[in-house]
């Protein structure tokens, strides 16, 4: 799995900062296979760990300062722990700052460090590449404390990080993946109790390609946050019929059908629009839950089926794809040994996921790869479940 071997962390670390890293760890980006949108509604999620990784590698300081240089973005900033990073710092900076500080609130023993980020995972694609910032970076600063956290911890740590830093309300579901993954199994998360099981997923016939739409998202634009004050505003309107109901994740498709029949309800567009975020949500629970079924039961078509109809939600329901995805999804779902395709990640551009037999995957990657235009390729990736974060020799 490891794509950057112990000597060449070493080495781009020297060549940075002139002196040897004391510490490494790696953490994974993710391809959720099902289950969006669901996590921050107590719901359910069904993601995979991919080999695709960042790396920190860090020496200790013995001063306040953080000094990260980012090796895809060419970019070095400096910062006190006690002041962080200037108001118009690069965005990246705000999830490194904020899992640092976090911790030090945990560990007062934290000091000041170098590090250095580096990678193969593709940035703003979809995959999380802001979890496995946060998974890494965690990782390798514990390291240095010489402080062990329970993996679970350092989850609700990276994704406070994102909350109060980043200011994207997410859910578990991206730092879960990429700190508890397990090789060779999707991740199946009750986001209410944190409880997990590890699904296998046994790609030996079939494949899991990733496509980039070659639209970058941007989570924290507003439309993420609204669909999520808007879960709010839809359970209020579903107490009508589900009064007990403390989220989306209590309330079935029959409560919504009942509500979005009462005729009170059908003059108000807006709220119809929140009675179809809310059947988003309530239906890709119970296809989540089919899905992690299918897996065990290696009923293929059925995943495919259902992450084809999970697009269809996103897309109606939800709108949170775009017409480059959708265009995508459409092509790939007419592509021979294609079986299910749909967007991954929060929406607004990013990736496609595709679930395809064996015999038809490289043509398919050949085909993509030049986009039907040579002078526009389309980024593929070919991916398998892949363990989680880990510390890393060097």
């Amino acid at each position: 799995m490891a794509r950057m071997s112990p000597s060449a962390l070493r080495s781009a670390f020297v060549a940075r900062y002139g002196r040897p890293a004391a510490r490494a760890a790696r953490a994974p980006g993710r391809v959720n296979l099902i289950g969006e949108h669901t996590d921050y509604n107590d719901g359910f999620v069904l993601p995979i760990a991919i080999e695709q990784s960042l790396w920190a590698v860090a020496a200790p300081r013995h001063d306040d300062a953080l000094r990260v240089y980012s090796d895809a973005l060419r970019d070095l900033q400096t910062w006190t722990l006690a002041d962080g990073p200037h108001a118009d710092a690069p965005r990246w900076t705000r999830y490194v700052h904020g899992v640092a500080t976090l911790l030090r609130r945990r560990m007062p023993s934290l000091d000041g460090a170098d590090l250095l980020i580096t990678g193969d995972l593709p940035l703003g694609g979809g995959l999380s590449s802001s979890a496995a910032l946060e998974g890494c970076t965690a990782l390798v600063l514990c390291g240095l404390a010489g402080c062990e956290l329970p993996l679970e911890e350092l989850a609700a740590i990276c994704r406070s990080a994102e909350h109060e830093f980043a200011g994207v309300p997410c859910g578990l579901m991206d730092q879960y993946a990429s700190l508890l993954s397990r090789q060779g199994c999707a991740l199946l998360l009750d986001c209410r109790s944190r409880r997990f099981e590890h699904v296998p997923c046994r790609l030996d016939q079939h494949a899991l390609l990733v496509v980039d739409s070659g639209v970058r998202h941007e989570l924290a634009s507003g439309e993420y946050a609204a669909r999520r004050r808007e879960c709010g505003e839809a359970l209020k309107l579903l107490r009508r019929a589900c009064p007990r109901a403390a989220a989306l994740r209590d309330v079935a498709p029959a409560d919504v059908a009942r509500c979005a029949a009462d005729e009170s309800l059908r003059r108000d567009a807006g709220a119809m629009r929140l009675l179809a975020r809310a059947r988003h949500v309530v239906t890709e629970n119970e296809r989540t839950l089919a899905a992690a079924a299918a897996l065990r039961a290696e009923d293929w078509p059925e995943l495919g089926r259902l992450m084809s109809a999970s697009h269809a939600s996103l897309r109606d329901d939800y709108q949170v794809s775009c017409a480059q995805l959708d265009a995508l999804v459409e092509r790939l779902e007419r592509c021979p040994g294609v079986l299910g395709a749909r967007m991954t990640g929060g929406g607004f551009g990013g990736c496609v996921v595709a679930l395809v037999e064996v015999p038809h995957a490289q043509g398919l990657v050949a085909q993509l790869n030049c986009g039907g235009d040579p002078a526009a390729p389309r980024p593929v990736l070919r991916v398998v479940p892949a363990g989680g974060a880990e510390r890393c020799a060097l």
